[in-house]
């Protein structure tokens, strides 16, 4: 019978998962088989006991922390709230990197706080909006205009605002 331990390590592993619309099969596709759907489901479930470099490796895959894996006092919270404004990741990672590092930087975090790595978009609030504002040196309606000419956010943004 699996520890509470290895259940809520499981669980975890299987949160970051599901975030980035993965099924177990969907693991060992994109790992080309180096993950074997069997093994991961095993994990998750607790069953089987996964060694510190194997998910060392497997949170390296997923492209989270180790630290969000483990078990401790702060569960990974994922989207609590419908997105306002929504950045894509896929297309800030294209971006020139003098354009994108403030911005990186500040969807880390955001990332690491609330446990929501599912790699292609991710909602930021308003108030997100005016602190990168404050970052970048311009005001929140020229950084909209801007995110949305660098394809990161949706023009949609402009009515989330509600000042277009």
């Amino acid at each position: 019978m699996p520890s509470e331990y290895a259940k809520t390590l499981g669980a975890r592993l299987r949160a970051i998962r599901t975030q980035q619309g993965l099924s177990l099969h969907g693991v060992e596709e994109k790992s080309r088989g180096r993950w074997k759907a069997v093994v991961v489901g095993s994990y998750e479930r607790g069953d089987r006991s996964v060694t510190v470099q194997k998910l060392a490796e497997l949170a390296e895959f997923y492209g989270v922390p180790v630290s969000e894996l483990l078990p401790g006092d702060a569960a990974p919270t994922g989207l609590g709230t419908a997105p306002k404004l929504v950045i894509d990741l896929e297309r800030m990672s294209q971006l020139p990197r003098d354009k994108a590092a403030p911005l990186a930087r500040y969807v880390a975090t955001i990332q690491s706080q609330r446990g929501d790595y599912n790699g292609r978009v991710l909602s930021i609030r308003q108030e997100d909006l005016r602190s990168l504002a404050v970052i970048y040196d311009k005001s929140p309606v020229d950084l909209t205009e801007e995110l949305i000419s660098w394809g990161v956010l949706d023009s949609d943004a402009r009515s989330e605002l509600g000042v277009f």
